[in-house]
């Protein structure tokens, strides 16, 4: 059974008729029209929809990049849609990690040394080299981007990520740009990552086969959700196919 429809797991993100607007010149964009949602504690998360569905806006107004134009959005005891700069950028240090589709890595500095760079801020990262380990790569530390494949690059961003040891994983697209098997090895990291550190994962994609791995899928439509489905028989990564 899934673990959203028997874990009383604490509801830790909570969304109420949540709506943004983008202004381009004269021009009102909806990209959210009414987003009513809960993600509990450890949940494995997938929003599912096409392009312009809302996915990433979404995403990143509860990762704290972006804020609402009207409804509610809260994390724990967190007031996402009142916070200020200030307090965004705090919720985002000591709460979340992201993962996107492109790895962002600093191509001067090592793996390890990619990974380092967000210790200083986090008051009790996980090491280095645990961080490394976790995904798989503690043999390719001291390798530099440019001797990494895009799949290894891809988990030096997620090892980024769990060094803060964050209370959830946010990740848009994190296969996008990487083949079938090597996607396959990077949603095995998340899942493993979700499992093992209890860290809440929600996960962007368009790619509907990636949905058999949630706890509950999203899907979105139209800046709506247009349904939910939970997942009574998760399937493993090597279990998916498209």
């Amino acid at each position: 059974m899934s673990r959203a429809s028997t874990d009383p797991s604490p509801v830790v993100f909570t969304a109420r008729g949540l709506t943004k607007t983008y202004h381009t010149g004269e021009v009102d964009v909806p990209a959210l029209r009414g987003i009513d949602l809960e993600i509990r504690r450890g949940e494995f998360l997938v929003l599912l929809g096409p392009s312009g569905s809302g996915k990433s806006t979404l995403l990143n107004i509860l990762g704290g990049l972006e804020t609402a134009s009207s409804g509610h959005v809260q994390y724990g005891d967190h007031d996402l849609t009142s916070a200020s700069e200030d307090e965004l950028t705090r919720y985002r240090r000591e709460h979340v990690g992201f993962v996107f589709q492109f790895y962002n890595l600093i191509p001067s500095l090592t793996a390890a040394e990619n990974v380092a760079l967000v210790t200083d801020i986090v008051a009790h990262p996980m090491p280095i080299d645990e961080a490394l380990a976790r995904v798989g790569l503690t043999a390719r530390r001291d390798h530099f981007p440019s001797q990494l494949s895009g799949g290894e690059q891809q988990r030096v961003a997620i090892a980024r990520a769990i060094v803060k040891r964050p209370d959830v994983l946010l990740c848009d697209e994190p296969t996008g740009a990487l083949d079938y098997v090597t996607g396959k090895l990077v949603l095995e990291t998340i899942a493993r990552i979700n499992s093992e550190l209890g860290t809440t994962a929600v996960v962007i994609t368009h790619n509907a086969a990636i949905a058999g791995m949630a706890d509950r899928v999203v899907q979105l439509g139209d800046g709506r959700i247009q349904k939910v489905d939970v997942n009574t028989h998760k399937l493993t990564p090597s279990q998916l196919s498209w």
